[in-house]
């Protein structure tokens, strides 16, 4: 990865706004602003940034408050609103041109309030948003409830891309997934974040690892983690199953697995750090990850093909732009276990592993490199 060069003077000075960051939120929004600080100014106001962030010693950022969400959806829903009055008077004394909302993007009182007050606002969602809070309140509310306020949030959502100059998406599919057309005037659906490729990339030639299969993140319902149990326990004894990451659902794959686990046929390592995270990822053969569309383009998936690694994944919102079947990886015919367990033989049996690890390398170092980030966003701000 070529370092940072100078802010370009030509571009408008950029005010990036996020909801709370968890730790993969704060990856992820380190990742855009490191790509705007190459080609203009940039400051960051969020909330909750993590204590460890090295975002707090690189950039300018205004914190709105160290509070969580809350349990209760009335505590969340009070302290969403409070955040939103936040920004609305944190904006009011910037002087950036643009206000990019990122993953922010139901908070349609800033994002009316920046363009009150004539600046561009640009809103780039981070995934759907809305389904991921039905899935998480699903767990506690009944669904009518949790089906109605995921609906209000799509509805801010979808208010918020009707206000904003522009909505930026990872890749045209992901706009497609959102009700967005990829070629309409205020869409720019090439926005994918870039992968640090002097980190992640091949160490281990792909034809000396073992056949070892792998999900890396967080290990709860969104992420298809039970139909993966079953999966672990039904693969031919040759092939190990490796769950890397922790989550709500540890416990019960410990205790589910408990056999296979013993036999070594089956693995959890627990939390893995970010540093670790590459290594992990030259040890698999092949990474599954049958996930809900909740994401707009899982930052795994980027990273696992950066080492080489070839994916099968559920062809969802931005995902079929880069794990293109049978070409940088697989599409997941079918989330039933069955299903699952006959596909992954067959990849692992099949003679195009190689080539396959080979392209999906390819392409990140063509189209996802720091370089090509910031042509992107150079581009974007230059339209807006």
């Amino acid at each position: 990865m070529t370092g940072p060069t100078a802010p370009e003077s030509d571009l408008p000075d950029v005010c990036v706004v996020t909801h709370p960051l968890a730790a993969a939120g704060e990856n992820a929004t380190r990742s855009l602003l490191d790509i705007l600080a190459a080609i203009t100014s940039v400051a960051l106001v969020t909330a909750d940034l993590p204590a460890d962030s090295e975002i707090r010693d690189r950039r300018e950022v205004v914190e709105l408050t160290r509070r969580g969400a809350g349990d209760s959806v009335p505590v969340a829903a009070a302290r969403f609103l409070l955040n939103q009055l936040r920004m609305c008077r944190v904006l009011v004394a910037r002087d950036e041109e643009v206000v990019l909302f990122y993953g922010a993007t139901s908070y349609l009182l800033p994002i009316v309030a920046a363009k009150l007050l004539g600046k561009t606002v640009l809103v780039e969602p981070r995934g759907d948003v809305p389904l991921t809070l039905r899935l998480n309140w699903e767990q506690r509310l009944p669904d009518p409830v949790a089906a109605g306020l995921a609906g209000l949030v799509r509805a801010l959502e979808r208010a918020g891309f009707a206000v904003a100059d522009g909505v930026v998406t990872y890749t045209p599919k992901m706009a497609r997934q959102l009700d967005l057309h990829p070629e309409a005037p205020d869409v720019y659906p090439t926005g994918a974040r870039y992968i640090r490729t002097d980190e992640f990339s091949v160490v281990r030639p792909y034809e000396e690892r073992d056949r070892v299969v792998g999900f890396l993140g967080r290990l709860d319902e969104e992420k298809g983690i039970r139909e993966l149990a079953v999966v672990a326990r039904e693969l031919p004894d040759d092939i190990t199953f490796r769950f890397i990451g922790d989550g709500d659902l540890r416990e019960w794959l410990e205790t589910e697995l408990a056999a296979e686990i013993t036999a070594g046929r089956v693995e959890l390592t627990g939390w893995v750090d970010h540093d670790d995270v590459p290594g992990q990822l030259n040890d698999l053969a092949l990474l599954v990850l049958p996930s809900q569309p909740t994401e707009g383009l899982p930052t795994t998936i980027l990273e696992a093909l950066a080492c080489g690694t070839p994916v099968l994944a559920s062809p969802v919102s931005g995902v079929p732009d880069v794990v293109r079947d049978g070409e940088t990886g697989f599409h997941i015919d079918s989330r039933a276990p069955a299903q699952l367990t006959a596909q992954i033989t067959g990849i692992l049996d099949g003679e195009e592993l190689g080539r396959i690890s080979h392209t999906g390398q390819s392409l990140i170092e063509q189209s996802y490199s720091f370089e090509a980030a910031t042509d992107r966003y150079r581009a974007i701000l230059s339209q807006v």
